[in-house]
């Protein structure tokens, strides 16, 4: 549960990042208010947080299950 709540923060970011290198426009500054925003930077930490944890999901082991 904890790698799919970290992903979708990561996709968020990414989205968020995007929006910024085509419109340079940050939407996580525009809804809370500007980058400096304590909230904004809350935000930003937790996504960071995120893409580190995710960095994990590169080395976890898949198993697969076959079914008969």
């Amino acid at each position: 549960m904890l790698d799919r709540i970290c992903l979708s923060l990561v996709i968020i970011g990414a989205l968020n990042w995007g929006l910024i290198g085509l419109f340079q426009f940050d939407i996580i500054a525009w809804i809370f208010g500007g980058q400096a925003e304590v909230v904004s930077r809350i935000i930003y930490v937790v996504v960071a947080l995120a893409g580190l944890w995710c960095i994990s999901l590169l080395f976890k082991r898949v198993e697969v299950h076959e079914y008969e």
